[in-house]
């Protein structure tokens, strides 16, 4: 087929997920082209400008260690920083910044744009062009059948169906060739918007969805579904009485995202947030509008975000709470508008300005934009392999909200794998596929895959079975020696990555090796009995739950002055630098969780070898003696490759699997008495 154009990787959608997706294969050395509907609005914030917050931080991490840009650009133009949960143990700390939402979208192209390999395109894609094959069963819902939820439909696939990707289709009738496609289309795809009684076709407030495209995924076999999710209004500050609220400043000594960050760019210019609350007056208005809500209506039959609920939920389904939080954030130092956090909501924008004139402090606020809800149409994530590659479509991946996932941050590490994936095998070599015991992104991908969802998929921290292990500290020495080996960690990156990790071995070292004296006692922070820790390890001491080791900088300052020669001179001795103390954190961690990180160490030594019994690709679930029916449908549909994955299928017993793993081996050798004869 002739093409207008021909690149190695076409990337559809310039959300998070595309842009990571776009720049790691440009990276890795691939001619990669990005289609959008708009360039001007290039990973635009459509929701809250803010990235990270409780487990998000994680993802956010674990995108920057694997040699992704959502960190950097975060730490370039974040107004806020805030470590989140650190009253708690060091597995739940959580970095989340409060971005410039147009200086965002602005870095984000600058850094795109200046990438070699890298094209930027604005066309619609109207469908994919595929190898004709006929397909021998064809697995999808009619559309007077649509699902509404994406882990309803477990009708079996068959690998017959198997076709190609050779590259898309513009509306304007060009075609582009491409040995890999991946789509990350985020809301777009026949996305509809919801305010009160109104609705209208749209991708988000004030652009067009996608139609074509995503009647061409329907056409093509691939399991759809309707998903929801909202936003909440936006205030001009001006009109808001700020005297009312409570303020929220950041952090004084911001922790970066990026590993390579020394110090955010808004350092010295932070702003700060505020919070407020509801009334029972906004209780009682809700209440008696709840009906005009397309939520409640019967308008919207899709599935919202759980976790993300609406403000007319949260009085609905808590009925007895008097009041709730909402958080008043600025979005960018050259504008005045204000993102109500806590108040997403699709009722009537007569209702939603009731509701803003009973919070005290917003009795005059004007209204810039009212908030809505917006229901997309996504893809049954069961229909991926891990790699997020398509089992019906080779070559074709899919990254972000089409996957049935919700926030900037799942987007972003899907993306990013995409992108490693697709640029792998385009290359000819092995896939890289992590396991649930290296990342919070391989468990986004696993319970994807494994489960499906029929809500948005939002990260916790309490999804993780390791979580102890799982840490923002240490997503570095998880995940960067992967980025380095695909080709996206740079020379000088490698090499401060190698100088800190000897140099925390090195710490940690002296830390075990170091008894203390009662010279040293000289240096103990007043109120501190260490008298009894004479002529223990420093590192003993630390395991005390009572002592941290910023109590220990004195000692250490002395010990290994080297350690400490990167702060700045200006500062007080006194206050150790971000970059120092989230450092020798981490060591602490080390040492005082030692105990715990052994047991989580051997239970994943238990877990990888339940992942390395693989389940090949020929085996037939159908039979199986003793599989029930439904087990069978459950296994066919999801195919899964071990069976460590095929446990964590909704539905599926203990017991379905020890069968399997038995069959395993009986048709292993009716397959070799086979080939024999």
């Amino acid at each position: 087929m002739d093409f207008s154009e021909q690149y190695d990787l076409v990337v559809v959608g310039a959300g998070h997920a595309g842009c990571e997706a776009a720049m790691a294969a440009a990276r890795m050395g691939l001619k990669t082209a990005l289609y959008t509907l708009n360039v001007d609005l290039i990973a635009q914030m459509s929701c809250n400008p803010a990235i990270g917050g409780i487990a998000k931080g994680h993802l956010v991490r674990e995108v920057d260690a694997l040699g992704g840009i959502m960190g950097e650009i975060t730490d370039a133009v974040g107004i806020q920083f805030r470590l989140l949960n650190t009253s708690r143990g060091p597995a739940v700390w959580s970095p989340r910044a409060q971005c410039d939402k147009q200086a965002y979208r602005l870095k984000m192209r600058e850094v795109l744009e200046s990438q070699p390999n890298l094209k930027i395109k604005q066309a619609e894609v109207a469908e994919l062009i595929v190898e004709s094959r006929q397909p021998s069963a064809v697995s999808h819902q009619p559309d007077n059948e649509a699902s509404h939820g994406c882990a309803n439909d477990q009708r079996p696939t068959t690998n017959d169906d198997l076709r190609r990707v050779l590259g898309v289709k513009l509306r304007d009738g060009r075609t582009v060739g491409a040995q890999a496609v991946i789509i990350t289309t985020g809301t777009f795809l026949n996305g509809l918007i919801h305010c009160g009684e109104q609705q209208y076709p749209a991708g988000r407030s004030g652009e067009p969805n996608a139609i074509l495209l995503g009647e061409n995924l329907k056409q093509l076999g691939l399991r759809g579904c309707r998903l929801k999710t909202g936003t909440p209004p936006r205030l001009d500050g001006r009109t808001i009485d700020w005297s009312r609220f409570a303020e929220q400043p950041g952090d004084a000594d911001p922790t970066p995202f990026s590993f390579r960050t020394k110090r955010v760019a808004h350092y010295e210019s932070q702003v700060p947030c505020y919070i407020a609350s509801t009334t029972p007056e906004t209780h009682r208005i809700i209440r008696e509008n709840v009906h005009r809500s397309p939520m409640y209506s019967g308008q919207i039959q899709s599935i919202g975000p759980r976790y993300c609920p609406s403000i007319e939920d949260k009085i609905v389904k808590f009925p007895d709470k008097e009041t709730h939080q909402l958080y008043l954030e600025p979005e960018g130092l050259n504008t005045n508008e204000i993102y109500v956090n806590g108040m997403s909501t699709s009722l009537p924008v007569d209702v939603q300005l009731a509701i803003l004139k009973s919070i005290p402090g917003l009795e005059t606020a004007d209204m810039l934009r009212p908030g809505y809800a917006i229901e997309y149409d996504s893809i049954d994530p069961t229909e991926l392999q891990r790699t997020l590659e398509t089992k019906k479509i080779a070559s074709l991946f899919l990254a972000g909200q089409i996957n049935g996932t919700s926030g900037y941050e799942e987007a972003a590490c899907q993306g990013l794998m995409a992108g490693i994936s697709a640029a792998l095998q385009v290359q000819g070599k092995p896939p890289l596929i992590l396991d649930r015991t290296e990342a919070y992104t391989a468990i986004l991908i696993d319970d994807l895959i494994s489960k499906g969802t029929n809500e948005p998929y939002r990260m916790f921290t309490s999804r993780a079975e390791f979580r102890l292990h799982l840490r923002i500290d240490n997503a570095d020495r998880r995940l960067t020696p992967h980025g380095r080996r695909v080709g996206l960690i740079s020379d000088e990156a490698w090499d401060d990555f190698r100088a800190k990790q000897e140099r925390l071995e090195r710490l940690k070292l002296l830390l075990e090796k170091t008894r203390l004296t009662s010279a040293m006692l000289q240096d103990q922070p007043t109120g501190s009995d260490w008298n009894s820790g004479v002529g223990q390890s420093c590192a003993q001491l630390l395991k005390r739950p009572e002592v941290v080791i910023e109590q220990l900088a004195p000692i250490l300052r002395k010990l290994s002055p080297e350690f400490f020669a990167r702060e700045n001179p200006r500062e007080s001795v006194a206050t150790l630098s971000s970059e120092i103390r989230n450092e020798l954190k981490s060591v602490e961690t080390e040492i005082k969780y030692e105990g715990y990180l052994l047991q989580q160490q051997r239970a994943m030594e238990r877990m990888k070898k339940s992942e390395q019994r693989s389940i090949p690709g020929w085996f037939d679930y159908r039979s199986v003696s003793g599989l029930s029916h439904e087990m069978q449908e459950k296994l066919t549909h999801v195919q899964p490759r071990t069976l460590a994955q095929a446990s964590r299928i909704p539905g599926v017993t203990p017991a379905a699997v020890s069968l399997v793993n038995v069959f395993i081996e009986i048709q292993a050798k009716r397959r070799e008495q086979a080939a024999v004869i």
